[in-house]
């Protein structure tokens, strides 16, 4: 089982702490979490507990608020208390990259964000001229208010941990083809026809005489 280590900005004891929260919980030490302040806002380290639903598997996610947005690093686990993801926020929006694995620990796909500030109608990004080497262009971005996609998606063989595909985004935007990587694949094995039985069973006799169409007994 893991242990939920919190780094708290600020120590209080007694009452003294729990006086500052509307609503909370206690972790195994005793430290707060899962704080609502007095403004009705999430604030410091929470733990959420998700339960299976409609086919799909329960998991928990710890991290950080922030005045009632996720921010930071945000660690996924499974049920049993694998290490399943981790995330990035900022705005209470996914930033970076996002990486999420098998119950095994074995990587299966990495997601790459942006996330633009909400207090803007507009911001700014530099990316990449595709018609000029190392070379970056600045653009004007509308604020939607949500997250996009930015970067380049991979997928993962969950089995081997190969690379299978790629995807490049910019703003949103999917760029060109997926790019599929090669991986190694099983050869299947072909059901045998009832003349391919009888063949093996004449093959495995002491001698078995071929009939070429030939007549005469000349040598």
């Amino acid at each position: 089982m893991r242990c939920f280590l919190f780094l708290l900005l600020f120590v209080y004891s007694g009452a003294g702490a729990q006086s500052l929260w509307k609503e909370y919980s206690l972790n195994a030490r005793g430290d707060t979490m899962n704080r609502i302040d007095r403004w009705d806002r999430k604030q410091g380290p929470w733990l959420i507990h998700y339960d299976n639903l409609r086919g799909e598997p329960g998991f928990e996610e710890e991290g950080w608020y922030k005045n009632n947005k996720k921010t930071g690093e945000w660690k996924l686990y499974s049920l049993m208390g694998d290490h399943i993801g981790t995330e990035y926020y900022k705005w209470d929006m996914k930033d970076s990259i996002c990486s999420y694995y098998t119950i095994h620990g074995q990587l299966r796909l990495e997601q790459s964000w942006k996330a633009f500030n909400p207090d803007k109608a507009y911001d700014t990004l530099e990316i990449e001229d595709p018609e000029k080497f190392d070379t970056y262009r600045t653009v004007i971005v509308k604020n939607e208010g949500a997250a996009v996609r930015h970067g380049v998606w991979k997928y993962y063989d969950a089995e081997s941990g190969a690379l299978i595909r790629t995807e490049t985004y910019t703003l949103g935007k999917l760029e060109g083809e997926k790019k599929t990587v090669a991986a190694p694949t099983e050869k299947k094995a072909i059901p045998k026809t009832k003349e391919m039985q009888e063949f093996e069973k004449m093959k495995g006799k002491k001698k078995v005489r071929y009939q070429d169409g030939s007549t005469g007994g000349g040598h």
